[in-house]
């Protein structure tokens, strides 16, 4: 058995790498992290805790620690709880991160590969994910994850082409979930098209169902969508399992997590 780390590094060090007009979404990409190093505010931090001097302290260090200080739920690889999509699911209450039983988060996987026809800032037509599907030479089964590779985790985030990702439909999300795909994932930034392109599409048209629609597909169907996503390139494209294991936060539409795919 392999375990290959389909997760993202959380550095704070990858604020510093967006470009100006990308700030605001900082929380999203790495956390802001205030670090407790033993030899340093760890020692002062243990010395308040309890009443000594740095003198005073075993092998003459505090501890270490840390403080996140700014970190979106959808910070970095993490699970889209269905709340993330709309309050109701197919007419119910839409389920949060913590409504989620474990055993719906390790599944079977599938990952279609749909690098040789996307294109950025353009949609995953339903054409080329039943290509990429039948590549692998499957069907999808109730209750799989489906991992799109779209070649995007070969890009960084001072490449303007990060931004630029293809991105998922709403006939192309019901496409999957449909045929049984119970989670949904990306090595893209996001599921659906770049939000400047879903903005432009709508001003053109002013149609609402142009307006993220990949994501709002899961209101007709229930899926957990997983963005952020790393290293597909290292699975096969069948025959895996893959576990998708958020932080326990409680009645939240999202929380980061640790995604590790098992092969034999």
């Amino acid at each position: 058995m392999r375990l290959i780390d389909l997760t993202q590094i959380l550095d704070p060090a990858n604020r510093a790498k967006l470009p100006p007009a990308m700030a605001s979404v900082a929380p999203v990409i790495s956390p802001a992290i205030d670090y407790y190093h033993p030899t340093e505010k760890g020692a002062d931090e243990f010395c308040r805790y309890f009443g000594c001097s740095h003198d005073d302290m075993p092998n003459g260090e505090g501890w270490g620690a840390e403080l996140l200080t700014d970190m979106s739920t959808h910070c970095g690889t993490h699970v889209d709880a269905p709340l993330h999509s709309g309050s109701k699911i197919a007419g119910a209450p839409a389920r949060t991160i913590t409504d989620i039983a474990l055993d719906e988060l390790y599944r079977p996987g599938l990952v279609l590969d749909v690098r040789p026809w996307v294109k950025p800032c353009e949609e995953i037509t339903i054409e080329m994910l039943d290509a990429a599907l039948a590549a692998t030479g499957q069907k999808i089964q109730q209750g799989q994850a489906v991992l799109i590779r779209t070649g995007q985790e070969r890009y960084t985030l001072t490449d303007p082409l990060y931004y630029q990702q293809p991105g998922m439909s709403r006939a192309g999300t019901l496409h999957l979930t449909s045929q049984g795909a119970t989670i949904l994932g990306t090595d893209a930034v996001g599921w659906d098209l770049p939000f400047g392109v879903m903005a432009q599409k709508f001003q053109q048209s002013k149609d609402k169902q142009v307006l993220w629609d990949g994501h709002k597909a899961i209101v007709d169907r229930e899926a957990f969508i997983v963005q952020q996503m790393t290293n597909l390139g290292a699975l096969p494209l069948s025959g895996f399992m893959v576990g998708f294991f958020p932080m326990k936060l409680a009645n939240c539409s999202a929380a980061p997590a640790r995604v590790v795919a098992f092969v034999d």
